[in-house]
């Protein structure tokens, strides 16, 4: 019975983990003047407009994916600079903004509540959160189409056009063949060598997790 319950929670957490953050893009972007994703329908927190299957796929088998990238004309920008690379990292902050205010939901849960099915939901379900919402902010910050990093450094890099169409058109083999590596690692030991993403990723995510456990251990959570 338990690990039903484990499976549904992680699968709602990540699939509010993705809507909030394409939610938070298309926000922004609408706030700064950009109308496209509203117009395109992605200004909602339904999940199906944001769901990318291969991404969602990812996420589930190794914590790293993504969701269908919301669509951004920068033209429509005032500043196009400043205001593309809020609008890029928008969705970063509003994951990691959820890390630290579900922390101490399911720290509590897990210390001071009665074991039931129902109280082993919540506390998955907001365990899974803070996890997929650090993963997922810190996955994004990958310069690769079409996570938000690549969007990061097209926004204040003008002058290496040529890497970004590369970049554009090869990232998602790219990225494909990282995440295989890193699925594929613990089963095949030599891989875990050259797990890249694995490695930088694992230890980019305890860094930024540190600051979040400090402060909320300060009110003993």
């Amino acid at each position: 019975m338990e690990e039903p319950i484990i499976i549904a929670a992680q699968i709602l957490a990540i699939t509010l983990v993705l809507t909030v953050h394409e939610f938070a893009h298309a926000y922004t972007a609408y706030k700064f003047g950009d109308p496209t994703a509203k117009l395109a329908g992605r200004m909602t927190l339904n999940p199906l407009k944001h769901f990318d299957a291969i991404g969602l796929v990812a996420f589930i088998l190794t914590r790293f994916g993504w969701a269908k990238p919301v669509p951004i004309n920068p033209y429509n920008f005032k500043d196009k600079k400043k205001e593309y690379l809020w609008t890029s990292t928008a969705g970063i902050l509003v994951n990691y903004t959820t890390a630290i205010l579900v922390y101490p939901i399911f720290s509590y849960i897990g210390k001071n509540v009665e074991y039931t099915y129902v109280t082993l939901f919540f506390y998955m379900f907001f365990f899974y959160m803070y996890h997929c919402s650090l993963s997922f902010s810190v996955f994004n910050l990958l310069p690769l189409y079409p996570l938000d990093g690549f969007r990061i450094v097209e926004s204040v890099d003008q002058k290496h056009k040529k890497i970004q169409t590369f970049l554009r058109k090869y990232s998602s083999y790219i990225l494909i063949g990282l995440i295989l590596i890193h699925y594929l690692s613990d089963k095949l030991s030599f891989l875990m060598y050259i797990d890249l993403l694995g490695f930088a990723l694992n230890h980019i995510i305890h860094l930024l997790a540190m600051p979040i456990e400090w402060f909320w251990s300060i009110f003993n959570l």
